[in-house]
């Protein structure tokens, strides 16, 4: 099973997937018309259908990958240290929003 991973792993690094993904251009993205149609056309429809849980998590899942790229993430790490000072707010951050999912998923099912 490991290598079934393994194989996985090493095809996702072959054709850069990673890469790619550090290089999304989060402005150019939110003004770029192939991207921007069908978002709202999905905003619309789950308005329409009123499914505020999903739209939350989409809200959350949006907001951790911008929050993930911004310079105060980049500046977490100095050097090989990591910043305990810098580290913890995110650490208390990414509880909360990982209660709100959870609540979102479970508590109100």
């Amino acid at each position: 099973m490991s290598d079934f991973f393994a194989s996985i792993g090493a095809w996702m690094e072959s054709i850069k997937v990673f890469d790619q993904i550090k290089e999304v251009d989060a402005a150019g993205l939110f003004v770029n018309p192939w991207f921007l149609v069908p978002f709202i056309a999905l905003a619309v429809y789950m308005i329409y259908k009123q499914s505020w849980r999903d739209m939350a998590l989409i809200a959350i899942f949006i907001g951790v990958w911008y929050v993930s790229g911004t310079e105060y993430m980049q500046t977490l790490v100095d050097g090989e240290e990591l910043r305990i000072e810098k580290i913890l707010p995110v650490v208390f951050g990414g509880g909360i929003t990982l209660g709100v999912v959870i609540y979102l998923l479970i508590g109100r099912s």
